[in-house]
């Protein structure tokens, strides 16, 4: 299965027009229509393909140091 997603707004009612589609003349496709809600449609802010865009950022200089000392740790003492 061969499958290509693409994003629309309708500018009038009930029509619609795709060009440049990756079918040649006589390929059989599907097509389903999912209405997205408002909140939820593409912006270049916060994509489908790349949830974390525009989120905060953390950074771990140490990452592999321990989150406590040794000297703390109960179970040493």
């Amino acid at each position: 299965m061969n499958a290509h997603k693409v994003t629309i707004t309708f500018s009038e009612d009930g029509k619609w027009e795709l060009t440049d589609l990756p079918f040649r003349a006589g390929d059989t496709v599907e097509i389903i229509f999912l209405k997205q809600p408002k909140q939820q449609q593409y912006s270049p802010t916060s994509s489908p393909e790349y949830p974390l865009q525009g989120k905060q950022l953390y950074r771990y200089d140490e990452p592999f140091e321990p989150a406590v000392v040794a000297e703390d740790w109960e179970v040493l003492k």
